[in-house]
Order: C-alpha cells, then sequence, then structure tokens
C-alpha cells in the first residue's frame, strides 16, 4: 500500500511539475509573440520586399496563437495584408523593389489575383522594380507574376497555362443512395445554386452563364498579360493548347518568360539591381514585417471605416472566435450600428465577398445598412463575388464598386427542404403515425415529403422573398422593378457587365472605395482603419472554450483540398437557413 501511494504521488507530483513547465513556456511564447507584434521593424537603405505566393489566401489573415504555440498554423495570406504591403512599399523610399517567390499558392478568387497585380502595376509605376521566380508557375501566379521586369523560371521548371474550366459537383446521386432527396421552391430561370442537390449535370441556362464568366475572366487574364508581356491576346490563347508539354527552353523563346536560373542564382540577379556587391547581404522584409510598418495615414482628419464582411450570409456564428469566416446577421447589424454612432467615423467602406446564403439575416443586414446610410456615406468594394445574398446586403449603398472580374448579381432566392422519408423508412425501417387537429399540423413532418398544396404555400413564401429582393435593389439602385427583374433571375454577372446593367457604379479596388467615401463625406484629410478589429492572443485564450475542432477542421482541409467544400456542406446542412439567397454552393474555376 505504502508502494503505491508512493508510486501515485510521484506521479501526480510529475504531472503537475510538467503542467507547470508547459504552463511557463507557453507564458513565454506568448509574452514574445505580443513583443513581435508590437515591434516595429526597421527598413534599412536598399531594401527588398519578399513577396511570397504560398499557401491559401482569403480576403484577411486571421491568427490563431493556439496553432502558433503548437506550430499548426495553417498557411492562410490575407488579402488585406498584401495590398497593404504593396503600397507600403512602394511609399518607402528605402525600399527598392520586390521580388515574388511563386509557389503552391490557392486564391480566393480571381478578382483577388486581379486586386494583387494592379496593386503591383502601380508599384511599377512608381519607378521601382519586381522580380518574380518560381520552380513551376501556376496559372493564378503566373498571371500575377507577368506584370514583373523579370520573369525567372527553373530551367527544370513549366508554367501552368492552359485556360479556366468550371467544374461544380452534383450530389443528388450520393444522397439518393441514403435515401435522401431535396424539395426545392425557387424563383429565377439562372438560380443555379440548388441544382448541386437537384440535378445531376447544369442545366441550359446555367451553362449559358458559368461559360459567360469563365470566358469573360480568360479574356481578361489574356488582356492583361498580353500587355505585360508585349504578346497578342491571339497568341497567348493559343499557347494555352500546348503549354503543358513545353520544355522551359521554348518558354523564353515565345517570351512567356525572361530567364531560366536555378533557385540559388535569384540572388544574384536582386544583388545586380540593387547594385551591391556580390559578397553583401541582401536587406530583406517579408510580409509580417510589412504588416508591421506604419501605413501612410497620418491620423489627421476624420475616419474611414473599412468593414469587411466574407463568407457564408448566416443568421449568427455557429462557433467560437477561431471559426471559419462568415457573415453573421446579429453581429454585423451590432457592428454597423456602433460605425453609426461613432461620431469619429465619417464614412464606411462596406467590403463584401460572398457569395451569399441566408435570406433573412442578408435583408437584416440590408437594413442596417440603410440606417447607417441615413448618418454617413456608405460605398461597397466588392471583392471575389458579392452576388446573391451578397449583393442584397450591398444593394442599398451609396456607391459601388467591383473588379472587372467580381462575380455580382444572382438575384433570386430558392428554399431547399431535405426530404429523409427515404432513409428513415426505406433504409431504416422506421414506421410512424400522427394525429393532428389542423389541416396543416404536421407540416415539416419528417415522416413523409410535402404534398402539393404545402409546396404551393413554400412556392408562394419563396416568390414573396424575391419581390422583396427585386424591391430592395430597385429602390437601392434607382431603377424599375421591371429593370431590376429584367437583370435578375438569379443571372450571375462578371463586374465589367454588371456596370452595363447598373447593378454597380464603378469599377475599382478598395482603393477606389476609400477615395469615393472620403469624397462623398467631404473629407480632404483622412485615415483609414479596418474593422472588425482582429482579436488579440489575450481575447483568443478568453475564447478557448468555444473554439472547437477549429484544428481538426484545418487538418481535414489540408487532407480534403479542393473536396473539403462539399464534404463540410453536407455535414453542416442541417445548421443552413432552408431560404437561401445565394449563388452556386461551389464554384470551382480551375
Amino acid at each position: 500500500m505504502k508502494d503505491f501511494l508512493k508510486y501515485t504521488l510521484a506521479t501526480v507530483t510529475g504531472i503537475i511539475a510538467v503542467s507547470a513547465v508547459m504552463m511557463f513556456l507557453g507564458i513565454i511564447s506568448l509574452i514574445g509573440m505580443l513583443a513581435s507584434e508590437q515591434s516595429k521593424p526597421k527598413v534599412k537603405d536598399n531594401s527588398v520586399f519578399v513577396l511570397s505566393l504560398s499557401g491559401a489566401m482569403q480576403e484577411r489573415s486571421e491568427d490563431d496563437v493556439f496553432s502558433q504555440i503548437t506550430g499548426n498554423a495553417p498557411a492562410v495570406v490575407g488579402l488585406e495584408d498584401v495590398l497593404n504591403s504593396i503600397r507600403k512599399a512602394k511609399d518607402d523610399d528605402n525600399i527598392k523593389g520586390i521580388y515574388i517567390e511563386a509557389g503552391m499558392f490557392v486564391p480566393d478568387s480571381p478578382a483577388s489575383t486581379q486586386a494583387i497585380r494592379k496593386q503591383l502595376a502601380d508599384f511599377k509605376e512608381s519607378g521601382k522594380w519586381i522580380v518574380a521566380y518560381a520552380d513551376a508557375y501556376t496559372q493564378s501566379t503566373y498571371y500575377i507574376c507577368s506584370v514583373a521586369d523579370k520573369v525567372l523560371l527553373n530551367p527544370q521548371g513549366v508554367v501552368d497555362w492552359r485556360g479556366l474550366a468550371a467544374q461544380p459537383i452534383f450530389l443528388k446521386d450520393l444522397m439518393a443512395k441514403f435515401g435522401v432527396k431535396m424539395q426545392l421552391a425557387k424563383v429565377g430561370k439562372y438560380k443555379s445554386a440548388p441544382e448541386m442537390f437537384t440535378a445531376d449535370k447544369m442545366s441550359g441556362p446555367n451553362r449559358e452563364r458559368v461559360a459567360a464568366y469563365i470566358n469573360g475572366i480568360w479574356d481578361t487574364m489574356l488582356t492583361d498579360v498580353a500587355q505585360s508581356r508585349k504578346l497578342s491576346k491571339q497568341r497567348l490563347d493559343a499557347y494555352a493548347d500546348s503549354m503543358v508539354t513545353l520544355a522551359a527552353e521554348e518558354l523564353v523563346k515565345m517570351k512567356m518568360v525572361d530567364k531560366l536560373v536555378y533557385a540559388s542564382d535569384v540572388k544574384g540577379e536582386i544583388k545586380r539591381l540593387l547594385g551591391i556587391d556580390a559578397d553583401r547581404k541582401i536587406n530583406q522584409l517579408t510580409l509580417a514585417d510589412m504588416k508591421n510598418l506604419p501605413g501612410a495615414d497620418n491620423g489627421k482628419g476624420g475616419e474611414v471605416a473599412v468593414y469587411y464582411a466574407y463568407g457564408d450570409v448566416v443568421d449568427t456564428n455557429p462557433g467560437g472566435i477561431n471559426t471559419e469566416a462568415c457573415i453573421a446577421g446579429d453581429k454585423v447589424c451590432s457592428d454597423l450600428e456602433k460605425l453609426a454612432d461613432d461620431d469619429d467615423v465619417k464614412a464606411v467602406v462596406l467590403r463584401v465577398n460572398s457569395g451569399g446564403g441566408s435570406a433573412y439575416a442578408s435583408e437584416q443586414i440590408w437594413h442596417a445598412v440603410t440606417k447607417l446610410r441615413e448618418r454617413k456615406p456608405v460605398v461597397v468594394s466588392m471583392g471575389g463575388m458579392a452576388a446573391s445574398g451578397g449583393y442584397y446586403l450591398s444593394c442599398a449603398a451609396n456607391y459601388i464598386y467591383a473588379e472587372p472580374t467580381t462575380l455580382t448579381g444572382s438575384i433570386g432566392i430558392f428554399g431547399m427542404f431535405p426530404d429523409f422519408s427515404g432513409l428513415l423508412t426505406d433504409k431504416l425501417g422506421i414506421k410512424f403515425d400522427e394525429v393532428t387537429t389542423n389541416k396543416h399540423s404536421a407540416f415539416g413532418t419528417m415522416a413523409r415529403p410535402f404534398n402539393a398544396e404545402e409546396m404551393a404555400y413554400l412556392n408562394a413564401y419563396i416568390d414573396r422573398g424575391y419581390r422583396l429582393f427585386i424591391k430592395r435593389v430597385a429602390e437601392g439602385r434607382k431603377m424599375s422593378t421591371a429593370n431590376v427583374d429584367s437583370i435578375a433571375q438569379g443571372r450571375v454577372w462578371l463586374g465589367s457587365d454588371a456596370l452595363k446593367v447598373k447593378l454597380v457604379d464603378g469599377l475599382g479596388g478598395i482603393d477606389d472605395a476609400v477615395a469615393k467615401a472620403a469624397e462623398l463625406a467631404k473629407l480632404t484629410d483622412y485615415n483609414t482603419a479596418a474593422y472588425p478589429a482582429q482579436p488579440t492572443w489575450m481575447e483568443q485564450i478568453m475564447a478557448v472554450s468555444s473554439a472547437n475542432g477549429n484544428y481538426l477542421d484545418e487538418q481535414l482541409r489540408q487532407t480534403l483540398g479542393e473536396y473539403y467544400a462539399p464534404f463540410k456542406l453536407i455535414k453542416d446542412i442541417n445548421r443552413h437557413n432552408a431560404i437561401q439567397a445565394r449563388m452556386p454552393y461551389m464554384i470551382t474555376i480551375k
């Protein structure tokens, strides 16, 4: 017994000691991280900003303190950080150029790559240089890097240049294997989002619109690359049919790249541009360094708030502080109300990147935007997508900017209601009986699908939602409802085409939106601030109890790759609001 107590006490003591050491190390790590966040790197003369295009990209980076401590932080690049860093590099006289190192880069949309490319082109106009290198260029990284003064490639490298393809996923037959099918009520000839669950191939109208926008995006890419590489669009288009098999030497002859060099030789190219000796060290600044540099804002004048709204539109955020980005109706409405009450904020830019989601949440945010607009100017900056619910919450703004390759419009609404009766009754053998007091008491039961009369009620409800959507757009865009309906019906528009039908007011990025907001607010001097504020490390620690499952989700994302989205959609389908204003659930453009 004494030995048992002795060994038990030793074990408990050991556990306590190890826990104390781990806690101590964690505190030291947090202190180091905090010091790193607060430190501002000094920019030495003759410096180079090294922009690594690798990993996944979304609107904003999200620093997860727990993942950083454990070394499991996913490689997520924030578009906000990239654009701001290029802007800072342009304004800093000590930074002479940008070196882009292209890797396996997965941008969230063609519009985001176009925004980066445009910011790099603006950097070049200041007289500074850009050099790009890759062991192998993906189509997205080549599009961005083609703006560089020198495009370098490994002698054994390749350029992935083959045109665009859209590959929707259809789950109808998969669900049928489990005895599940979707009951659909929708308005809009082109409203194709439900096809994922109700069809096994694209409908004619859907195919028509998808072909229109991927050809429009491809034409934009051809135009931009042709201008930078001094090649004709026709030649570039022809190259796309043969690029996969070409040797690197051929790419130089075809003027797709400027020079073949090994990775170890890139430093020599950079040193020659900097005018320094071969044995000198290159002063480098990473994206993390650039984030800690102060911006050009001098803090004087009024504030233009930039509010980021990206991800699915949902009624409420289902998880804690580290859950996947979404536009939660309750939180966004509260945040916009606070911006309206803040006397220091003179105008608001609403940065929208969303394919939509809950029709109810979209309506609530629309109302919040209208109330905000009554007190100060609101300008929308559309990112990769601002469609369906994303357009719904945008249409009340004073002015709307879209990128030429933004996917927008998709003005339509639908309701999807899963019918589990085949699974429960036919597959599992579960039987149901019922007693009711009224004709429709059992409406929505899992025991059977909707009958014809019930579907008629649902269609009428969806139709009312569509008419309300049309009315909101007509009010915001100062158009007749008939005119809006003629360009609606769920039709997806490229930003460049949306301008022609008056769904947007101008083509441009977030800088253009900020300038317009300042103009509408009659500000000559102004500063900008991003909202909602990123959670501090202390807030993340306090919210640890609600941050469940995030690490496992990241591991699934890395394992499943492009199939993570459909997996997560099926996993969380019961959490979605049945009435949706959104464009197709997943658009994979390759």
